[in-house]
């Protein structure tokens, strides 16, 4: 029996890349995504994305998405609240794993298994160690494309907000920062590669700082999208 899956999804390409890698898996079907939202911006928590980019990528991607609204600086024991709640329904849905796109960050994987624990649905992590260099530059090659919309201004200069995440992108981080950004030194917003059926097209807003990052917004267009072949 397949693996039924939700995967979580941030918007971003370390998300889209996991999808990417679990369609290609035999034994696992993805049913559905999920994301936070912070419900007082009504923006995707950390990426800052707008909820209509967010439902566009669910579109293109054919699946439903769930989205869990917390508070602006939701406190850890809120958090779970909501969590719990949302493990509840993903198993009245039929869900039996639940994906994660983390990369090497042993306590953020700790603290996910620690929540699924005893709940009856069990944690996927399909990009676990894969060397990020390499990861980074698999994503572009294979099509994938990003624009960098928050930016940790404490690790990294806010030159690079609002970037798309190419090689020239790469080639210009310090060595201090992962290319993949997995130590929080910066999100993106994925809108096209091999997991989309049509791109996302987007319209560059302003940048703002707001609780100590910096972020790109990112508006919709309103043409249609280019269907792919």
């Amino acid at each position: 029996m397949k693996k039924q899956i939700w995967l979580s999804w941030s918007s971003g390409k370390d998300s889209a890349w996991t999808l990417h890698v679990l369609r290609q898996m035999p034994d696992v079907t993805v049913t559905g995504l999920f994301t936070t939202v912070n419900a007082r911006h009504q923006r995707v928590t950390m990426h800052a994305v707008r909820l209509a980019l967010l439902r566009a990528q669910a579109d293109s991607v054919g699946l439903p998405i769930q989205m869990i609204h917390i508070p602006d600086q939701c406190s850890n024991v809120r958090y779970e609240e909501e969590m719990e709640k949302f493990i509840g329904k993903a198993k009245a849905h039929g869900v039996t794993h639940m994906a994660f796109g983390d990369l090497f960050l042993e306590d953020v994987r700790a603290y996910r298994e620690a929540q699924l624990l005893k709940t009856g649905i069990k944690p996927l992590f399909p990009l676990w160690k894969t060397p990020t260099p390499q990861l980074s530059r698999i994503m572009i090659s294979s099509g994938l494309k990003a624009i960098i919309t928050c930016i940790d201004p404490r690790q990294l200069s806010p030159f690079y907000v609002g970037r798309t995440f190419n090689n020239s992108f790469l080639s210009d981080l310090p060595e201090t920062v992962d290319p993949c950004g997995e130590r929080g030194e910066f999100h993106s917003f994925a809108l096209d590669g091999p997991m989309f059926n049509h791109a996302i097209e987007v319209s560059p807003g302003e940048v703002v700082r707001r609780d100590g990052f910096v972020f790109a917004d990112l508006k919709p267009q309103h043409s249609e999208s280019r269907k792919k072949e």
